[in-house]
């Protein structure tokens, strides 16, 4: 074989983008359409912004690693885009919102819209195009939208132009150019049979079943880590036959308490050493439904993989090594081979496949899952239900993890109000903390673990989100924060009354708020629903009595039914802030508001952005006729927050929403967070 130099380049971005080559990266028409998202985008920009503080703290942490391009060189500086084309239109994007002008070209081939569209961001012969907004790529025009807005809230004005440097020269992608000769038609079919790339936690896989020398615990590992690795059905099930000796008759309890404890029958070895020998040549399906599993009970799973082998890894370490500062620890997956690197010597292989099993139990049937339907009126998708054993395995059903109806749902609420508040996979420092406690217990009392995630729930709130000096000049909570807060301090409640407006704005005398995260909408609306469960219940919850009466006159309006209450979920549409009284009108004008009066908790609150887009220069009374309206014009899910009905209801009642409504509003939301 030839010893020919791997066409692997590690490029910075001013070194992808800009050069004296003049280079054009070409993306061909069987590549799908942009369609990176806000929750992507910011979370990207985030995690660069991190980076790019860690680098000023850290000599060694200098760089981030933003992912792989492939493309094959056509001549004449045209490199035809083959895998990465998502993450090369983001970084053109962020390009022209930090007003970088690339000399390279990025165009989509066959796509007039979708290359016109990067051309007019990009001021590129714009005096040509000629064509109204209906033109645009809805997906490059969106991405722009949500990475400027990003870029906005994350990076204060102060610090853009170190951030500008910073992402030109310190965020490199790692170029693979396809070797000239090869057959494209052959690359992609080993691309698609191989599942694309061999994945890093195949990789990981691979070197931790080289660490264990006897083979029956090879072949154990390996049995545990298959069980484990599709997210989309119950542990039990993919278990099959042997999880009665695993988690009991009934299928509800871990029994195992240690590696050597985990019993399965008919455990075969495979001989095999290299890493592709250990890879299975075929990879799971992103939802899970691989041939023969149309008899299992599926859900959408609320975290992947290589991001669950990061949380069991963060675990494991934490409890077996004494100096273990779980500050430093990365729940990115991109550090997935880094953080595992880092411990491969010294690492207790056993202890962490008891605990990679032990916390997918857990995290199955302690933990909520979305259903595969689509988020609909009055229908909660987020299911807690644990695996409940039939006439076989697979004849079983799911079954709510208590018959307490009223714990099952303040449980169901907690950890939705978590989820929907940290979608992204490395955020997940909530779901952390859950199997983190769950994992250490011998028996799970179902009571006490309700009241563990309502603490937690309790110091996120008053211990990070409350603390100055946790938060980043947006007020989103610093790198660490979570951790030094939750895990350095004993979990029983101690919150302190901070002032919220001191930290988050009241509108008065120039006090505008610099930004409220959308955990605290999301608490807060569990403390209004939570409020409704504990006082409204039974006769006397009939219109006109006194506990109804107290109840909407603590909201601060007047009685308008008890069916949002009863019905309401944390919907995943709720993305977009809203401004009940708009910013179109808010110029201090003519008896309008300001700016400053409007950016307040008071004023705003959490809906679906279809409906944020579609009423953003809707007076209040406008607003409160079209969100109300039955005809579904507007799906009401999308604007099901609590706060948000109480603050139309006060609308109704008072015939306005002026200044005085949104104060009084903003003194009885403060005095539901105990904060008055």
């Amino acid at each position: 074989m030839k010893n020919e130099q791997i066409p692997i380049n590690e490029l910075s971005i001013r070194e992808l983008f800009f050069n004296a080559d003049s280079i054009l990266y070409q993306i061909p028409i069987y590549q799908r359409n942009y369609a990176w998202e806000k929750e992507e985008i910011s979370v990207l920009v985030q995690d660069i912004y991190d980076a790019f503080h860690k680098a000023h703290k850290d000599p060694n942490n200098q760089y981030y690693f933003i992912g792989t391009l492939v493309t094959y060189y056509r001549g004449d500086n045209i490199f035809e885009v083959i895998d990465g084309q998502q993450r090369l239109t983001t970084i053109k994007i962020l390009l022209v919102v930090l007003g970088l002008a690339a000399s390279n070209k990025l165009t989509y081939r066959s796509r007039r819209r979708s290359d016109a569209t990067l051309r007019y961001l990009s001021n590129e012969n714009t005096s040509k195009l000629v064509f109204d907004k209906n033109d645009f790529d809805e997906g490059i025009m969106n991405g722009y939208q949500y990475a400027k807005s990003s870029i906005e809230e994350i990076v204060p004005n102060n610090e853009k132009d170190k951030f500008a440097d910073y992402f030109m020269d310190n965020v490199h992608i790692i170029h693979y150019r396809v070797p000239k000769d090869i057959d494209l038609n052959h690359y992609f079919e080993v691309m698609n049979s191989r599942g694309e790339q061999l994945e890093q936690h195949e990789i990981v896989k691979a070197k931790l079943m080289n660490m264990l020398a006897d083979n029956d615990d090879r072949a154990k590992f390996n049995r545990i880590w298959e069980s484990c690795c599709e997210m989309s059905i119950f542990v039990q099930q993919k278990i099959g036959n042997d999880a009665r000796f695993i988690f009991g008759d009934s299928l509800n309890d871990f029994k195992p308490s240690n590696f050597d404890d985990i019993a399965f029958n008919d455990l075969k070895y495979s001989n095999k050493s290299s890493i592709l020998d250990m890879i299975p040549d075929s990879c799971p399906s992103e939802d899970g439904n691989n041939e023969n599993e149309e008899l299992l009970d599926s859900f959408q799973p609320i975290i992947d993989f290589p991001n669950f082998l990061l949380i069991v890894l963060k675990i494991t370490r934490l409890m077996n090594e004494s100096g273990f500062d779980p500050a430093d620890f990365n729940l990115d997956d991109k550090e997935l081979l880094n953080e595992f690197d880092e411990v491969m010597c010294s690492i207790d292989v056993k202890s962490f496949a008891y605990n990679l099993l032990k916390a997918r139990f857990m995290l199955d049937n302690y933990v909520v899952h979305h259903d595969k339907g689509d988020d609909t009126n009055g229908n909660n998708p987020w299911k807690l239900q644990r695996w409940h054993k039939g006439d076989s395995i697979n004849k079983g059903y799911p079954k709510n993890i208590t018959d307490d109806q009223n714990l099952q749902n303040h449980l169901v609420h907690l950890l939705s109000m978590f989820e929907v508040s940290f979608t992204a996979r490395q955020r997940k420092n909530y779901l952390f903390y859950c199997l983190n406690y769950l994992v250490r217990q011998c028996y799970v009392n179902i009571n006490q673990y309700a009241d563990f995630v309502e603490y937690l729930a309790k110091k996120y709130f008053f211990n990070v989100y409350l603390i100055k000096e946790n938060l980043n000049a947006i007020n989103t909570p610093l790198p660490g924060s979570f951790d030094a807060m939750i895990l350095n301090i004993d979990y029983t409640y101690e919150g302190e009354a901070k002032t919220f407006t001191d930290i988050y704005g009241d509108g008065c005398d120039g006090n505008s708020s610099k930004g409220v995260p959308l955990f605290v909408f999301n608490y807060l609306d569990y403390c209004i629903w939570k409020k409704y469960s504990v006082e409204l219940r039974g006769e006397s919850s009939k219109i006109g009595s006194d506990k109804r009466t107290r109840f909407f006159n603590d909201l601060g309006c007047s009685d308008f039914g008890l069916d949002v209450f009863k019905h309401f979920y944390f919907s995943r549409t709720r993305r977009s802030l809203e401004h009940y009284y708009p910013q179109a009108m808010a110029d201090g004008k003519d008896g309008h508001l300001n700016q400053d009066q409007i950016n307040c908790i008071g004023n705003y609150a959490m809906i679906g952005s279809a409906a944020n887009s579609s009423g953003s220069y809707w007076t209040p009374k406008t607003k409160l006729d079209h969100y109300l309206d039955a005809s579904g014009k507007i799906n009401q899910i999308s604007v099901s927050s609590l706060k948000f009905m109480i603050m139309m209801q006060i609308c109704r009642d008072k015939g306005q929403w002026s200044w005085n409504e949104i104060k009084e509003h903003e003194n009885h939301m403060l005095h539901i967070l105990e904060l008055q």
